[in-house]
């Protein structure tokens, strides 16, 4: 098992330290549907659970910026020009933004923001469908939610979304076509589609729609497959349950493919089930090194298979990395999508709300996962489940 690296340090008490989140946009788009936006708390394994209205204040002294990351003073004093001259002070801030590089770096209005409550618990109220920002800009439908509206309504994926309620969406970002899809549960939304050639108009109404982020289900020879569709809140309590409740001896598949992160926290909780405490990561804030640690009792001798795609982002990549360098588990599939940096909400003056990039995370062995993502232990495509059952059979569990 690697040593942790030499400058770890142990986290402060959460009930002092600001809120953290690991805010990927990536997955803003892969899952805009369903305002499954990435999000991270700070601590293991007790941390306090803020929610996602707890945003630095603008005005706190700020600690030294990482280079290459917008600078939080700059941002908040644009946005406050800005609104004392009668104009937005989101685009104002949003334009410091982008030209700093922060690849990571967006800023919200209070709306946007205020929907993150909503989508760390795992519902919304939208429509149900997942969109993406295709060539040109134009807005395709990626995929639809079972027994939502859109899916009763006939959408599929593939479908050319034209426009919400008349205003046309080509071109925009796609959280702001999320901006359009929601509201007030019950209320009508238009929709005007292209399928094939062939427009089309869909009115659907929006409802309180929920997703399940963790499945479990069992493989012939006892295997247990515990699939995480992302880190909402109780997901990682959800897993340690699952961990619990498999046979005795059998080996556990965790299915992170297409995972587009969530709550740090819960990635960490996620870990405990199969870590008797140690290091899960280290991360900086601004030149600050701190560690998120696993909880003790985890599950450490069931044979452990860790699944991953180019979907497996953020959180779920480090929940992998931390898996692999502690020897706990074979990475089987292909290379994750290498999101390892971390972002901090800051309130504007406006009520709006910047999520600034103030450093990066590395695995228990020192690696970082940004930009280089995490190499699997075996590569596999489309077999991969195969392959992960031939491995736990040759650990001595399944077939």
């Amino acid at each position: 098992m690697p040593a942790p690296p030499a400058l770890c340090l142990r986290p402060r008490d959460p009930r002092r330290g600001a809120v953290l989140t690991l805010a990927f946009l990536a997955a803003v788009t892969a899952a805009a549907g369903t305002g499954c936006w990435d999000r991270a708390e700070p601590a293991a394994p007790a941390v306090r659970a803020a929610g996602a209205a707890a945003p630095v204040p603008a005005q706190e002294p700020a600690p030294r910026r990482a280079s290459g990351t917008a600078d939080r003073e700059a941002v908040a004093r644009a946005a406050a020009e800005a609104v004392a001259e009668g104009k937005s002070g989101k685009k104002a801030a949003q334009e410091v933004v982008s030209r700093s590089g922060d690849r990571w770096g967006t800023v919200y209005d209070q709306g946007e923001y205020a929907a993150f409550a909503e989508d760390l618990d795992g519902r919304w109220t939208g429509v149900g469908l997942w969109a993406e920002r295709v060539r040109d800009g134009l807005i395709e439908v990626d995929k639809v939610q079972p027994d939502s509206p859109a899916a009763r309504a006939g959408l599929r994926a593939g479908d050319r979304l034209l426009s919400v309620d008349g205003h046309a969406v080509t071109g925009l970002a796609v959280n702001d076509v999320v901006a359009l899809l929601r509201g007030a549960a019950g209320t009508p939304v238009v929709l005007n589609l292209s399928r094939g050639g062939a427009d089309l108009t869909e009115t659907v109404r929006r409802e309180e729609l929920r997703a399940d982020p963790v499945t479990v289900r069992r493989l012939p020879g006892g295997i247990t497959v515990i699939k995480v569709a992302s880190f909402t809140r109780g997901s990682g309590e959800r897993v340690r349950a699952a961990v619990r409740e498999a046979p005795a001896g059998a080996g556990v598949m965790l299915d992170l493919r297409g995972n587009p992160g969530g709550l740090v926290a819960e990635a960490v909780t996620a870990a405990s089930a199969f870590l008797d405490g140690g290091l899960v990561a280290t991360y900086d804030v601004r030149g600050e090194q701190r560690a998120l640690y696993a909880a003790p009792g985890g599950d450490t001798a069931r044979p452990l298979v860790a699944l991953v795609d180019g979907g497996t982002m953020s959180a779920a990549e480090l929940l992998t990395g931390a898996l692999q360098d502690r020897g706990r588990a074979v990475a089987v599939g292909s290379r994750t999508f290498g999101k390892g940096s971390v972002q901090m909400p800051t309130a504007l003056p406006d009520g709006s709300v910047a999520e600034l990039t103030v450093g990066t995370y590395r695995t228990p062995g020192g690696r970082s996962l940004d930009g280089a993502g995490i190499t699997p232990d075996l590569a596999a495509g489309d077999g991969a489940e195969e392959r992960a059952a031939t491995v736990l059979g040759g650990l001595g569990v399944g077939p």
